[in-house]
């Protein structure tokens, strides 16, 4: 098969759709499939292109097009990582806080190539900017739209800037940010995901959710799976990790994440806080990850207290990650705005158990008192549920690694490789029953074709 992905992040920023579009990318190529990334350009790629570095070559051309035509708009900057190609299109000068950026509405880059070349699918990863371009696409060249729920998009508007925080009109603000929540964002997806052909959701608990927002689309639970890596144990390694912080002995716990707001990292710094009271053993905590928070959450740290036991490492390579999650004896995650949370899969991988703020993503993988703990957002409740996971770490950490193994990212291709199959077949079935015809409207359309979803539905 011939599939387009297309994502509004990838590498270099860092987050958990990145993570999955690239790991679903690579394992898919393993299986003789030929995958191309759609991507936005960040201010690396820029400043690269700036110096003539960036990679220029033309893009073999299997329908025999003439060299003018050819040359004319098959030129792009791409290049190939572990197979799979990544083709950048242009973004905004602006970007958010938390380092995404804003693509174009109109991407010429990806309709370019749609012209040219043949794709058997379109994988989206996002519905808005590239979103409606996949629809447009699909609706061209008549092949099937699969988009994956990645982002309960409600959760993260105070990333759009006339809605951020410290900006003027407070009351109007939480009206906007209310209206948006409650109205636009349910609306447009209930829209978007109806055009599309099949829906994967990461869990059962999204599925579930997806359906009461008046989804009808054909869907299936297709979870973000782990890399071997994550399976494989580094004793050696996770060993000297842990004495490096804890010489005499005691406990380390990990977090991992992106150090912004709806991750809920102040939370986690309370409840290290009141741990720090409650136990008698040593211990230290490892916050691995950057973010805009990571000054205001150094300073909170101090004020707390827990600056002694609290360490910022930034961000580590992927394939490092298992190391630190394998030298640690408790996983700690709060975040609430998870659709799957990647990151508590990777640490069941490495035996490590889990104490989360019971919420969505979580649900529906930690199971209370078998390879972790939810618990209410309190801190005396949760570090209570770590004192006791603690006490039970063998047997949960057992637990964890039998979790993990529905997670493995080569039985997981073989699945989508087999939905995308049947999305293909179903689609190609559909057109012949009922013969359909695209009508020509152009891609300059897609915004205002989005728009009227406000009028009619």
């Amino acid at each position: 098969m011939r599939i387009a992905m297309l994502t509004n992040n990838y590498k270099p920023f860092v987050g958990g759709v990145p993570i999955s579009v690239e790991r679903q990318a690579e394992e898919l190529v393993k299986r003789g499939h030929s995958v191309t990334v759609f991507a936005p350009e960040y201010d690396a790629d820029k400043e690269e292109k700036k110096k003539g570095n960036r990679i220029k070559n033309r893009i073999a051309c299997p329908c025999g097009a003439p060299e003018k035509e050819r040359i004319e708009g098959w030129i792009r900057n791409y290049g190939y990582d572990n197979g799979i190609r990544i083709i950048r299109f242009g973004t905004g000068k602006q970007c958010m806080d938390n380092g995404m950026v804003y693509p174009k509405l109109i991407l010429r880059e990806i309709t370019d190539v749609f012209a040219q070349e043949t794709f058997d699918l379109i994988h989206t990863h996002h519905p808005m900017f590239v979103g409606p371009t996949a629809l447009y696409l699909g609706r061209k060249y008549q092949i099937p739209v699969v988009y994956t729920y990645h982002t309960r998009y409600e959760d993260y508007l105070h990333y759009l800037d006339f809605l951020r925080k410290d900006r003027s009109f407070p009351t109007a603000r939480r009206w906007a940010l209310e209206f948006a929540r409650e109205t636009v964002v349910p609306k447009y997806m209930k829209w978007f995901t109806n055009q599309c052909d099949l829906i994967l959701a990461p869990t059962a608990g999204m599925l579930k959710r997806i359906r009461e927002n008046g989804t009808h689309t054909q869907a299936a639970v297709f979870p973000t799976g782990l890399k071997e890596e994550f399976y494989s144990g580094h004793l050696e390694e996770a060993m000297e990790i842990h004495h490096r912080y804890l010489p005499q002995g005691g406990v380390l716990f990990a977090v991992t994440g992106r150090l912004e707001e709806e991750k809920n990292p102040g939370f986690l710094l309370e409840g290290v806080a009141k741990l720090k009271e409650k136990m008698s053993v040593p211990f230290q905590v490892l916050f691995i990850g950057s973010g805009s928070m990571r000054k205001a959450l150094g300073q909170k740290a101090e004020e707390l207290g827990i600056a002694d036991v609290v360490h910022f490492l930034g961000n580590v390579v992927n394939g490092q990650v298992n190391r630190y999650l394998q030298a640690s004896d408790l996983f700690l995650f709060a975040s609430k705005s998870e659709t799957q949370g990647i990151v508590l899969a990777e640490a069941f991988a490495s035996g490590c158990p889990v104490v989360a703020v019971d919420a969505s993503g979580v649900e529906d993988i930690v199971e209370n008192g078998v390879n972790g703990f939810r618990t209410v957002e309190d801190v005396d409740v949760w570090s209570d549920k770590v004192l006791e996971a603690l006490d039970k770490r063998e047997y949960m950490g057992e637990q964890a690694k039998i979790t993990a193994e529905g997670y493995r990212l080569a039985r997981l291709a073989a699945y989508e490789e087999l939905l995308y199959g049947q999305c293909i077949a179903a689609k190609a079935d559909k057109q012949e029953e009922m013969g359909y015809e695209y009508e020509e409207d152009g891609a300059e359309n897609i915004t205002r074709r989005v728009f009227r979803i406000f009028k009619t539905s």
